[in-house]
């Protein structure tokens, strides 16, 4: 569940805290008071996407925090989030630049990460979502998690056979004909020499860069060692011999102190050294054998591996290039046999496959039955008595036709159709509801499948909406049985649901030094009587409007304490 959430600096809102119980929180107040503005925190807090209009007016940063407490860690424990006794705090920072900063018991994470952790534990139902119910994916998606929730092993059964089935048809798409076989042959041997002939040696072409390189400046070099030579040991008088002469000086005194005859060891080292560097020096000048002609051949050399390298890579590339190439060949020249072999695996494959798709087709047409006859019952509950709901499947295809439709979750095509009223056909669900209908109807779809789901939590925003009187009376009561399994949170300005509230919290906004503000104050039995007369529309207006709403309220209690 939701323990608790804090607001700082999101549209109206300045700072604040609201700690939440188990069971039903209702937040309810005027219109315009900022309770959009609460279901817009809790969306971000499970993913949603942040506008940087969403900051108030003035301030450079904000954020909002979620204190959670589920008994499932598995999901946060899957991406590396300790999560000690269950607890675990969401905390998204956003920034007047449109930028936000989001973090999971202290480790950042992405929207798209947060969205699907929080999948998990929290669900928002609002008018986007009452949307996404026309659309026949989501449909599909409402009756698998019905019929495969407790058991998912056909849906996986399934996906495997699909991929074993598409990989198989790919091999034989890829072996082609004979002629097609033959040309390809024909291509990867041509490939497959040119790479062998050339021979290419690995690290072969830095090291002719390397080559190319000296070889471009082999007069410089020449005539900078033939200097750096002359210098040292030719000519009239070189280092070699004036290091010589200096030796000598000292080599008369060296006898009459130490310090003279160090001296005279420290020139007798350097006199080695040099002779040494000459000698280097000599031999890379005896060395210097390049030539134009070898200049050509190495740019010759490097052109080929470059020319080599952006049809098959690098060396590493190019060596897995020739060992697939090779393979290939083997695999091609088999290609007679092989089709065979193939077409055989393909019609075993297509078989069990078909066989999958029709006992997926058939646990979800029976399991269609069951959820057709618990949504018109909790319909019915909600003041559509006379609703037929039923969902209608397309002809199930025979073997030799259903690859055109199969995927990995089968190969059936339905939707959901309605009838609201009595007299009136069954009708696909985009063309017949109305805005209080399809608030009723997703409500029902949550109370058949809420006791098959593990998400902790339930968001409602505009549940209510086209619905007043009686049936108000109806959906507060589902809500309330919601509840005992569920945390609910529900946004509403109905009395009937007001009074069924474990939780009242009332939005209002008002101006504090110059500046709008929203905020959140959590009634006691007396504040939510209050303000179930004001939704009602009696309080100021009839004495007796608060008797009136502490019965509601007496008899929503009572309705509670009686839920099993």
């Amino acid at each position: 569940m939701l323990q608790r959430i804090v607001i700082h600096n999101l549209a109206l809102i300045k700072h604040l805290e609201i700690e939440f119980n188990s069971q039903l929180n209702v937040f309810s107040g005027e219109t315009g008071a900022g309770k959009s503005i609460i279901v817009d925190s809790l969306m971000l807090l499970v993913g949603g996407r942040y506008d940087k209009s969403l900051l108030k007016f003035g301030a450079e940063s904000g954020y909002v925090e979620g204190v959670f407490d589920f008994t499932d860690s598995a999901p946060l424990e899957n991406i590396g989030i300790d999560c000690e006794d269950g607890i675990f705090i969401v905390t998204r920072k956003f920034y007047r630049d449109g930028k936000n900063d989001i973090r999971v018991n202290g480790k950042q994470m992405t929207t798209a990460m947060l969205r699907e952790l929080m999948q998990n534990y929290v669900d928002i139902y609002g008018q986007n979502e009452y949307q996404s119910l026309m659309k026949i994916s989501e449909q599909k998606k409402i009756l698998d998690y019905y019929v495969f929730k407790s058991d998912g092993a056909p849906l996986k059964k399934q996906k495997e056979l699909y991929d074993e089935y598409k990989k198989i048809c790919a091999e034989l798409n890829s072996l082609g004909d004979e002629t097609a076989r033959a040309q390809r042959i024909d291509i990867l041997k041509y490939q497959i020499e040119e790479i062998t002939s050339a021979n290419v040696q690995e690290g072969e072409e830095q090291t002719l860069l390397d080559r190319r390189h000296v070889l471009m400046a082999s007069e410089r070099i020449k005539n900078a060692l033939a200097e750096c030579f002359s210098a040292l040991d030719d000519g009239d008088q070189s280092v070699t011999e004036t290091v010589d002469d200096a030796m000598r000086a000292l080599d008369g005194i060296s006898a009459l102190g130490s310090s003279y005859s160090a001296l005279y060891d420290r020139l007798r080292s350097v006199a080695i050294e040099i002779d040494d560097i000459a000698s280097c020096v000599k031999d890379e000048l005896d060395n210097m054998d390049g030539s134009e002609k070898e200049l050509d051949e190495v740019s010759a050399r490097l052109d080929k591996l470059r020319a080599l390298k952006s049809k098959y890579g690098a060396y590493d590339a190019m060596q897995k290039f020739l060992k697939d190439a090779k393979a290939e060949v083997e695999r091609l020249s088999r290609g007679a046999e092989l089709y065979e072999e193939l077409c055989i695996k393909e019609e075993k494959a297509k078989k069990a496959l078909f066989d999958s798709s029709k006992n997926l087709s058939d646990l979800r047409r029976k399991g269609a039955g069951t959820m057709q006859k618990r949504i018109v019952t909790e319909l019915a509950d909600l003041g559509m008595a006379n609703s037929s709901f039923e969902v209608v499947f397309d002809d199930m295809p025979e073997i030799g036709d259903f690859t055109a439709r199969v995927t990995s979750g089968g190969f059936d095509n339905f939707q959901f159709y309605l009838s609201p009223n009595v007299g009136q056909p069954l009708l696909p669900l985009i063309k017949i509801i109305s805005g209080g209908e399809m608030s009723r109807f997703m409500l029902a779809i949550k109370l058949v499948t809420g006791d098959l789901s593990s998400i902790g939590t339930m968001i409602f925003d505009e549940v209510d909406t086209g619905i007043s009187g009686a049936i108000g009376l109806c959906v507060a009561k589902k809500l309330a049985e919601l509840s005992r399994g569920h945390q609910v949170l529900c946004v509403t300005h109905l009395p009937q649901i007001a009074a069924m509230a474990d939780g009242h919290y009332f939005i209002q906004k008002s101006e504090v030094g110059g500046d709008t503000e929203t905020s959140v104050t959590p009634l006691d039995r007396s504040g939510m009587i209050g303000e179930i007369s004001r939704l009602s529309g009696t309080k100021g207006v009839s004495s007796s409007s608060n008797t009136n709403a502490t019965e509601l309220k007496d008899f929503c209690d009572k309705f509670k304490s009686e839920i099993k």
